[in-house]
């Protein structure tokens, strides 16, 4: 099973198309009709959608250590920091994420890009 990814409005929108043109399973807030929903809602929505978050936003490593702290289940958060991964790079390694990765090794994990 490949994995499916939640982008976070703050992710550059070259790195979705990217994704798309490598058949990279790809659903944006902003085709989900979320867009400005606070981190936690974002969290919870992508795992109901069995989706893992890929964020560009610090806040959302607030909102997923608060709940590894708790013990609170979600599906996962990839993060990249806009100044020290480029757009290529995190193509990649996204792809190399959704089509080797399972989402079950994610869950209640926090993924730093680069690899």
């Amino acid at each position: 099973m490949t994995i499916a990814f939640y982008m976070d409005e703050h992710v550059h929108r070259a790195i979705t198309l990217g994704l798309r043109l490598r058949e990279v399973n790809v659903l944006t807030i902003q085709e989900d009709n979320r867009i400005g929903l606070a981190d936690p809602l974002v969290l919870d929505r992508a795992t109901e959608l069995n989706r893992i978050v890929v964020s560009q936003d610090r806040d959302f490593l607030v909102e997923a250590q608060q709940r590894q702290t708790v013990g609170a289940t979600f599906a996962g958060v990839i993060y990249a920091h806009q100044l020290q991964i480029s757009i290529g790079e995190c193509i990649r390694d996204l792809e190399l994420i959704a089509k080797l990765g399972y989402p079950e090794e994610f869950i209640n994990r926090v993924q730093f890009l680069p690899l």
